[in-house]
């Protein structure tokens, strides 16, 4: 009791209640009764006794160690831990800062970084369009492709739909099945619209003789020639080179935006590329050229030209002839465009030139006997039917099909908060040199400037 006595004569602050607590569990059990105890567990009051008069002389000599200990600054502690855990604000990041000394932040090691301040970048507010033009997204795809097909879905809605609602059309030679369905309308608020190809326009046709075809597919095989053995994908080229635009559910629009399962959109749109290419009397639009394996294609160019001495009038002045060949037409440099992004006039394909070259094409047999694809014929009509400068290069437009991609550049990739690498751009000259895109920059010679979208 005497120890009690002169403990309870020196409290000093709320936090000496502790020592008198523990102080009086010492009294306690420093009775006779624990006396009796065997002697290893007698020592145990004793420790807790030397650690607790410690503490106490610290609190009288230290007034530091006093005050961090201390009742009421153990209950503010955990009061702020409360406030930290139940408080949804105190994880909000920081506030940028806006000085013009910031470093340009850019996604990977690999591109170069800028000098200099950081770029000041004027983002507009996106407004509602007033106006829309007649164009709907086109898919062709598999219910197996589903989950490509989203993600697909979920980057264009994102990055550009949301704002403007253009509906899609999913084109299958199949019946697609209640889950495609299903998961699919649930990415967009826009119309969905679920079709299926006419056999005659997806099969390989009865005249194609299956043994010579056949034997030709293994050579691509043995030769390692991608999709070499394939029919469906000979199917496919054909569809998309001479039906798709001829389906039903398409008849209703002008223009078109085909995309494909596993692709990524990187860069906000805020402005409507259907408009631009209404407006500007565009025919096709791009974001990738290179070449075509020219196993694949032996006798395409040879059947172009007897084409076009058949029916010189479909060949405008002021075409994009030398994007195709560097001899004025005599040979081709196998470049195209890319066609897994097409952004499209509908009725181009539906014009008389064009149907008339495809008839010519297919009935050459060149989609099966070879492997024709449709990135070559439609790159080819486009360059030869249409005049250069309705062929647009959307530079704007961030956008990778494994293995290739094309990341705008400077302005335009921070303006429109693209996260693509601008060094890994399938266009860039020290990155791949099987780029044609030069191809189509040259169209215009030396002081002169092509045509650019630049909302």
């Amino acid at each position: 009791m005497l120890v009690l006595y002169k403990t309870t004569n020196v409290l000093r602050s709320s936090h000496d209640l502790t020592f008198v607590t523990l102080a009086i569990v010492m009294a306690k059990y420093s009775s006779p009764a624990l006396q009796v105890l065997s002697s290893p567990r007698r020592y145990i009051p004793l420790a807790f006794f030397t650690l607790i008069l410690g503490h106490y002389l610290l609190t009288t000599i230290h007034s530091g160690y006093g005050e961090a200990t201390s009742m009421s600054r153990l209950a503010e502690s955990w009061r702020k831990v409360a406030e930290t855990t139940c408080n949804s604000t105190v994880f909000l990041p920081p506030k940028p800062s806006t000085s013009a000394s910031d470093s340009y932040y850019l996604p990977a090691q690999s591109s170069p970084v800028p000098s200099g301040p950081r770029p000041v970048i004027e983002v507009e507010k996106f407004s509602p369009p007033s106006r829309k033009a007649n164009a709907a997204f086109v898919f062709l795809a598999r219910n197996s492709d589903l989950a490509g097909v989203m993600q697909s879905m979920k980057h264009m809605e994102d990055r550009f739909n949301k704002k403007f609602n253009y509906p899609y059309v999913f084109l299958n030679d199949v019946p697609f099945d209640k889950k495609f369905k299903y998961h699919t309308s649930l990415l967009t608020n826009a119309n969905v619209s679920y079709g299926v190809i006419e056999g005659a326009h997806w099969n390989q046709p009865d005249w194609i003789n299956e043994a010579q075809a056949k034997a030709n597919r293994q050579w691509f095989k043995d030769n390692n020639i991608i999709y070499g053995d394939s029919v469906p994908y000979r199917n496919m080229c054909r569809f998309n080179s001479g039906f798709f635009f001829r389906h039903e559910l398409l008849k209703q629009y002008d223009y078109y935006w085909r995309i494909e399962p596993d692709v990524t959109f990187f860069c906000d749109l805020n402005d409507d590329p259907f408009l631009f290419m209404q407006d500007n009397k565009k025919v096709y639009g791009f974001t990738i050229a290179l070449y075509e394996f020219p196993e694949t294609i032996w006798t395409l160019w040879n059947a172009t030209r007897e084409f076009i001495q058949m029916y010189p009038e479909y060949v405008p002045e002021d075409n994009a002839m030398a994007f195709l060949s560097d001899d004025g037409g005599q040979t081709y440099n196998n470049c195209h465009f890319w066609s897994n992004f097409e952004i499209g006039d509908l009725n181009f394909w539906r014009s008389e030139a064009y149907t008339k070259y495809f008839d010519f094409l297919d009935s050459k047999g060149g989609f099966y006997y070879e492997r024709w694809g449709d990135a070559p014929v439609h790159s080819i009509a486009a360059a030869l039917f249409a005049k250069k400068d309705q062929i647009h290069f959307f530079e704007n437009v961030g956008y990778r099909h494994a293995p290739f991609e094309h990341c705008p550049t400077g302005r335009i990739h921070a303006q429109n908060k693209c996260w693509c690498d601008e060094a890994n751009s399938f266009d860039n000259p020290d990155n791949d040199p099987y780029s044609c895109l030069y191809r189509y920059n040259a169209l215009w010679g030396p002081g002169t400037n092509r045509p650019k979208w630049d909302p």
